[in-house]
């Protein structure tokens, strides 16, 4: 294979998952590391990856959004455990924040029947899901619709948001790095996200691995303000250490 040819392998692969690393890189196209390495060397260059700790995650995550329908197809096996792993930190009784997303939509899924409590999102995702609970109480934030995500924001949100405290807020990121800390592409979001996390006694953040180590355009956090980060089990090992020193406890499921 000509250097072009596994230079386009390797662009597609990031794009498809998120990011790559370049141990399995060099297993999967049986070449050495340093050939890898040379190889993510020459996409950064040409601005179409940017390296990162032991891989390189791909240019268009910094601002590229999925629209949801295509997200609830990505990582779904990991998705699930990471929400089978995050019903440890729901209470048994109280309030508790679901942000909008795929993660914490699996989340809701799994919350038991017989579990008693007052739920308040802005994922409208989420509040169907919720919606014919007997033993939930649902408040189902206002605000702009965004359609890409069917995340409710702006100055309403934000507002309503304000007014509420709740035990455990359980958040989604486009991107998780200590050097950036929580990230995702869109500012009316990330200001929703933010007051999210001011409205919570506990935070705990849901983000399969492909989120790690990439910044988005807008930030809504440090990993000094979360508790728990719920991955799975492809984070590397040297990453979970990074990320456990910057604060949060980390869960892999």
């Amino acid at each position: 294979m000509f250097a072009s040819e596994r230079q386009q392998v390797i662009l597609d692969r990031a794009r498809q998952d998120g990011r790559v690393d370049v141990q399995s890189l060099a297993t999967d196209l049986q070449v050495t590391q340093e050939t890898i390495r040379r190889d993510l060397t020459a996409l950064e260059r040409r601005r179409m990856l940017r390296r990162t700790h032991g891989g390189a995650v791909p240019v268009e995550k910094l601002d590229f959004e999925p629209q949801l329908s295509v997200r609830e197809t990505l990582h779904v096996d990991e998705k699930q455990r990471i929400a089978r792993a995050a019903l440890e930190e729901l209470p048994e009784e109280g309030a508790v924040l679901l942000d909008s997303g795929t993660s914490t939509a699996a989340l809701a899924q799994l919350i038991p029947d017989d579990r008693a409590l007052t739920v308040v999102t802005n994922g409208m995702s989420v509040a169907l899901i919720l919606a014919d609970r007997p033993n939930i109480t649902l408040h189902t934030v206002g605000g702009r619709l965004r359609p890409r995500t069917l995340a409710s924001v702006g100055d309403w949100a934000e507002r309503e948001l304000r007014e509420t405290f709740v035990d455990v807020a359980f958040i989604g990121a486009n991107g998780v790095s200590v050097a950036r800390g929580l990230t995702t592409p869109d500012r009316a979001e990330a200001a929703v996200k933010r007051t999210m996390i001011e409205s919570a006694r506990r935070t705990v953040v849901l983000a399969d691995h492909t989120k790690f180590e990439a910044d988005h355009f807008a930030q809504f956090g440090h990993l000094a303000d979360v508790d728990v980060i719920v991955t799975d089990t492809q984070l590397h090992a040297d990453l979970v250490t990074e990320v456990t020193s910057a604060g949060p406890r980390v869960v892999q499921a």
